[in-house]
């Protein structure tokens, strides 16, 4: 009895081994196949592997809390900016980590619709992190409907608004993703913003990407710049979709440091203004961001 016991004993432990083992690598194989679908899912994603590039920041919000070593949430009051109807504030209310993402979210705050009606947040690395030439990238997942404007964007880090001595637009703007709800939520634009040889406001012109079918609020896609002393060159999921040449005497100021910001508008001069349709809250996913380096060989 007893050595039929220890028989059944040390083969329960053999099979629990071998289950655990298997539980084990069935776990292995789909956080594998969740890095692949995360970060590996694209020729963009693949393009961080060449040799001709070598990360020199990130930030994957790994942490519990937004990084203060590298974003500062900007407070600003409704209008200050194109008409917006939206106030940036402070809060983690608006801006928060969540299952590794920054989440940035739009709040409506009551049951009208006008200035000073929304919250949001709008984060940037003034003064913390900034770049001159390289590739910037981040997988995105954003929000939709009419009114709603997110952006991931660059500005010259010698803007008067965060303390620089330079006003806009002659410190320079780079927008790498914007979305018009109110236009479609399956298309984001790119644009330059700078200042012409008088002096005067002028900008490459709006670049449209399209998704084949969908919105841009259905899953998470990869948008890219590739920014060096001759061209800027933009990508989404690895796909070349607009380019700017830059060796020009009076674009000076895309030859300078920029710094990162994320934010989501509501309404706008540009944007249009939301409506019953549009649905609150509204949240921006980042699931990471990265900036990389030219390997010269």
């Amino acid at each position: 009895m007893k050595k039929t016991l220890a028989t059944f004993l040390i083969l329960s432990a053999i099979l629990g081994s071998t289950y655990s083992c298997k539980k084990k690598e069935k776990i292995n194989d789909l956080n594998n196949k969740k890095m692949e679908t995360s970060t590996i899912s694209n020729n963009s994603i693949d393009k961080m592997k060449d040799t001709h590039w070598k990360l020199k920041w990130a930030d994957e919000f790994e942490k519990e809390t937004i990084d203060s070593n590298n974003w500062t949430l900007q407070v600003v009051k409704a209008g200050r900016f194109n008409d917006e109807w939206q106030r940036y504030t402070n809060s983690n209310k608006n801006a928060y980590i969540e299952n590794n993402c920054l989440v940035i979210k739009a709040i409506h705050e009551s049951d009208k619709h006008g200035l000073n009606q929304y919250t949001s947040a709008r984060l940037h690395t003034a003064n913390k992190q900034s770049w001159k030439y390289g590739k910037i990238a981040a997988r995105i997942k954003l929000p939709q409907g009419k009114g709603i404007w997110p952006a991931f964007w660059m500005l010259g880090a010698n803007i008067d608004e965060n303390g620089g001595d330079t006003p806009w637009p002659q410190c320079g703007e780079i927008d790498i993703l914007e979305l018009y709800g109110t236009k479609d939520d399956g298309l984001i634009e790119s644009n330059v913003h700078y200042a012409d040889s008088s002096g005067s406001h002028a900008m490459m012109g709006a670049t449209s990407f399209k998704l084949d079918k969908g919105k841009f609020a259905d899953e998470f896609h990869v948008f890219e710049l590739e920014w060096n002393e001759n061209q800027l060159t933009w990508f989404v999921d690895g796909k070349q979709f607009a380019e700017m040449g830059i060796s020009s005497g009076e674009l000076t100021e895309l030859h300078k440091a920029f710094f990162i910001l994320f934010n989501i508008a509501v309404g706008g001069t540009y944007a249009g203004r939301p409506n019953d349709t549009t649905s609150f809250p509204q949240h921006m996913y980042i699931d990471w961001v990265r900036v990389y380096e030219k390997v010269i060989n």
